[in-house]
């Protein structure tokens, strides 16, 4: 049964305006699973820099639910010869929403830092997690009905839903992978999450999100762009292409990319508070515990595992630990308060390196040793220095991501080709990520402070006769906070 027009809720988002959705993506917003994205900051640590970076997870997932929507009905109605149905529409919409149910607290730092370094062996992806609390979701709060009430085949539209969530690299050649959707409907795949060149509705609203909360420019137009868009075939499959004259408006998005990365999620000040945090939690894996199913003791290491006790993980557990008068905290929240009293980590310097090799970060962790033994000979248990890789591409690594787009001209509209990067403009860059090894100092002692940089100097001589990088890559503008650290 097709929702009325009248049903619908209005959400009044400061990015895109008043926006409608169905009544069963309220239900789904109006779920405790949905809720807690609310408590996870969109840029996790980023908010300690910039004062306006506090927006969440929450209107994010219902800005893409929205743009997603967007697009799918812009492609039915201009080419009604691919079978667009209402069904189709809500199950993209659905999978927008739900994208990022995965989360953990403070976002990519929680899924990324945090479990690397607390399981390693680890391999899940935030969209892994994404997919097991959507199903908790719908388990729990008995949504099969309702599903089915609004048009949906749960026989394959869940697994529709979960496989935009998370969808696979298609190659030419393989057997088609889903079970949620036939070949013929492979675009709507590339909606939601495009694994082939990245051109997707969830950047674009954490691009124009992003940027609108951290006062930066947004050089990307998706609303140009869902003008612009049409489905062609391509050895079998269905893509989603632009029009030839949009090819400068892509790379002015990845460009986008790329700056908020520099300028923003890769700042050093930001990437501190981040490591500091993750210490914390560190400190704390084994002393907090939330209740899982069945009423067992979920710990923070093994809480992605069980979705009851993972819908009450948010940025809260910051504040649990701050406030915490247990013994087994202590040591979490003497980082944490570090951080509130903007005694943060030091930043010793970076270095360009594009292909930082093992061999030369413990090199250069040998050196950081050194300095700690020098300086502070009676501490040996402890590790008082961060080696970290800051990665800044433009979302497919060493590869321009124009290359996997297909577009089409106005005379012939329905026929997809690819524009190589000479014919665009010899402006281009011809190299499209770059690494930096960056190097934080965890104590405030100016004794092994100072040994830490001499010794980051002879292993930056030692490496490419140069001295490292003394300052901010981002920016040369003094940002919120910046004045206490060592630049």
């Amino acid at each position: 049964m097709a929702s009325s027009k009248m049903d619908y809720k209005v959400f009044n988002d400061p990015i895109h305006g008043h926006i409608e959705l169905p009544p069963l993506l309220v239900r789904i917003i109006d779920t405790p699973q949905f809720q807690r994205l609310r408590f996870i900051k969109q840029l996790g640590g980023t908010y300690f820099v910039f004062p306006g970076a506090s927006h969440n997870r929450f209107e994010h997932s219902i800005g893409v639910a929205h743009l997603a929507g967007e697009l799918a009905q812009a492609l039915k109605t201009r080419q009604e010869n691919l079978n667009i149905t209402p069904a189709d529409i809500l199950c993209v919409q659905i999978a927008g929403l739900c994208h990022d149910l995965g989360h953990g607290p403070f976002s990519h730092l929680f899924d990324g830092m945090f479990m690397q370094k607390a399981r390693p062996e680890n391999k899940e992806k935030h969209e892994d997690v994404s997919i097991r609390m959507f199903e908790h979701l719908v388990k729990c709060n008995k949504l099969e009905l309702e599903m089915v009430k609004h048009g949906l085949d749960l026989s394959r539209d869940l697994d529709f839903i979960k496989e935009m969530i998370y969808p696979k690299i298609v190659k030419n050649g393989e057997p088609w992978p889903y079970r949620g959707r036939t070949k013929d409907k492979s675009f709507l795949y590339e909606i939601v999450s495009n694994k082939a060149n990245g051109i997707d509705v969830d950047k674009f609203d954490y691009f124009a999100r992003d940027c609108h909360h951290l006062g930066m420019q947004n050089n990307f137009d998706h609303l140009r762009f869902l003008m612009f868009t049409r489905v062609c075939e391509v050895d079998g499959y269905r893509h989603i292409c632009s029009r030839d004259k949009e090819v400068h408006n892509l790379y002015d998005m990845f460009n986008t990319r790329r700056s908020l990365h520099r300028r923003a999620y890769q700042h050093k000040v930001n990437k501190n508070v981040e490591m500091m945090i993750t210490d914390a939690l560190l400190k704390a894996k084994n002393a907090i515990k939330f209740e899982g199913s069945g009423g067992k003791l979920v710990s923070l290491v093994n809480i992605t595992e069980d979705m009851e006790a993972f819908t009450q993980l948010t940025d809260q557990v910051f504040e649990h630990i701050l406030f915490s008068s247990s013994p087994d905290l202590a040591q979490a929240k003497s980082i944490l308060q570090r951080i509130m009293s903007r005694d943060l980590y030091k930043y010793v310097g970076q270095v360009l390196d594009d292909k930082p090799t093992k061999e030369k970060i413990d090199s250069l962790k040998t050196k950081l040793v050194q300095a700690q033994t020098e300086a502070l000979p009676d501490n040996r248990m402890h590790t008082l220095f961060e080696v970290t890789i800051v990665s800044m591409d433009y979302g497919m690594k060493e590869e321009d991501p124009i290359n996997n787009a297909y577009f089409y001209s106005k005379h012939s509209p329905d026929t997809a080709f690819k524009i190589p990067q000479d014919q665009v403009s010899k402006l281009l860059p011809k190299q499209f990520s770059e690494k930096f090894i960056r190097v934080y100092w965890k104590t405030t002692d100016s004794k092994s402070l100072e040994a830490a940089k001499r010794q980051f100097e002879v292993w930056c001589r030692e490496n490419w006769s140069l001295l490292p990088q003394d300052r901010d890559t981002e920016t040369a503008e003094l940002i919120p906070g910046e004045r206490n650290q060592n630049s």
